[in-house]
This record gives structure tokens, sequence and C-alpha cells, in this order.
């Protein structure tokens, strides 16, 4: 006896089951879980991968996202179980540093966009601004970029960001620093922000955007940086992954601040056994 599907549906050609292009999520806790929802919602990619070494965890996470499925156009979402093997997949996959992306400053450049937007009751869209170097407390703002519709806001105001100036746009960067302890204070974590930032470096990447963001890469030989580290400076990031680094010019304060953060990266890095 023919089934439903036989009687209902006439297959003309066999089903090509490989997918155009996949992402893959380690790790299914809030930022985790944060990603996939944004990633879904952007309709990036026609497969979506989630590993996690908890199993009910991640069956219980793919089925309630499998579920959703009608209100979003991934067609494949599947789980698997690596813990170890995503280590050694890291170790031993020979890729170059163009590849090798950290999300590094992306996500501290837009929450400096956003609060100075806040300040001046702009869109955050609108309103230009760079945090670079390690991601945390040693983070430097580029004050002498950031503006609106090309205007500097340092031709305004020449103390921008520094002690002198009165109206502590300083403080800005202060609340950069500590938004994220600060919502974890209240929340316990941090995911949201986090998910979208990803998943904005995922749609350069699979869109092939060229677009400039603030992320981790090797650095030795710019800015007059010695050192052999990752650190969050103005990439060009497509297809090929970061493909270009944007030269800006820096105060004589802003690459001090640089190099020394620089510096207190690579003193961590001594400490590590690889």
């Amino acid at each position: 006896m023919s089934t439903i599907k036989e009687l209902l549906i006439e297959s003309l050609t066999a089903e090509d089951n490989r997918s155009q292009n996949k992402i893959t999520i380690v790790g299914t806790g809030a930022v985790g879980m944060a990603c996939a929802i944004c990633i879904l919602l952007k309709d990036l990619t026609d497969e979506l991968a989630l590993i996690d070494v908890s199993e009910d965890k991640l069956k219980g996470e793919m089925m309630d996202l499998q579920h959703g499925s009608l209100f979003f156009n991934t067609s494949k979402i599947v789980s698997g179980k690596v813990d170890i093997m995503t280590h050694v997949a890291w170790k031993l996959s020979g890729l170059s540093t163009s590849r090798v992306i950290g999300s590094g400053c992306n996500l501290d450049s837009a929450r400096f966009r956003y609060l100075i937007g806040e300040k001046l009751g702009v869109h955050p869209s609108s309103c230009h601004g760079w945090i670079i170097g390690e991601h945390g407390d040693s983070s430097v703002p580029l004050w002498s970029g950031v503006n609106v519709a090309g205007v500097p806001l340092m031709a305004l105001n020449p103390n921008l960001g520094t002690s002198e100036d009165k109206e502590n746009w300083k403080g800005i960067h202060k609340e950069v620093i500590g938004s994220a302890y600060e919502v974890i204070k209240m929340k316990g974590y941090t995911n949201w922000a986090v998910g979208l930032s990803v998943t904005n470096l995922a749609l350069s990447i699979l869109k092939n955007l060229r677009r400039v963001h603030p992320i981790s890469t090797t650095v030795k030989g710019f800015y007059g940086i010695k050192e052999d580290i990752f650190l969050s400076v103005p990439c060009i990031l497509g297809q090929n992954g970061i493909s270009d680094i944007v030269k800006v010019n820096l105060s004589p304060e802003e690459e001090a601040l640089l190099k020394k953060s620089a510096k207190n990266l690579s003193s961590i890095l001594k400490d590590l056994e690889f």
C-alpha cells in the first residue's frame, strides 16, 4: 500500500541534502543560543549545527529551535556532542591568521556608539567611533576619530575624552568597560548583545560584505607593536576572513595606550603553556 507521502508527492529528482553553507555553534549556553537565534532570524545559513557536551541540554535546545522552524528560513538544524575534538580541530587546522578571527572590540565599539548616541540624541548607526586594543579594561577609545555626519567631535571640543573635558565624555569609555559587569550583576550573564555582534561578523563573512570591523588579528609590525599577539584593530572582513587592516591615524596618546595594551596581553601570554 502506498504511503500518504507517495500518494501526495511525485519525486522528479533525487533530493540533494548538501548544505550551501553551514554555521556551527560550540556551546549551547546563554551566549551560544543567543548567537543561534540571531543567526536564524537573519537567515544567514541553510544549516545550523549545535555542539555541546551536555547531551540533554543540547537535544532540548535543538528540538526547541526545530519546533520554531516555521518562523525562519533555515532548512536544517542539527546537533552533535564534541568537546576535546573542537580543541584538536583548532590545533590541527593549520588555518592562516586571516581566518583566525576574534570578535575582539566589535561589541565594545557597538556599546561605545550606543552611548555616544544616547548622549547626543542620535541613533548609534549615525555615530562613528572605534574602540581598539584588548577587549576589556585596557581597551583604547579613539576619540580622535569620533564623528557624526563627518563632523569630528574633537573639532568642537578639543578636550574630548580627557580629564579636562567638562562634559565628561571620558565617562562613556568607563561605561563601555563596566557595562558587561553591570549586566552580569543584574541578570547573571550577558548574551543578546554578544549574539548580535557575532551574527554581525558572520554576515560580513557569508555575504562577502567587506565591512570594516574592530576585530582581533595579529598586529605585530603595526602601530609600533613588536609583540607577536592578537589585538583588535579595524579590519576588512569578507568571505576569505580578514583581508586587510585599515591603518588608522592614531594620536600619540592613543598609540601609547595601544602599545600598553599590547604589553599587558603579551605578559599574560608568557605564562601560558600550549
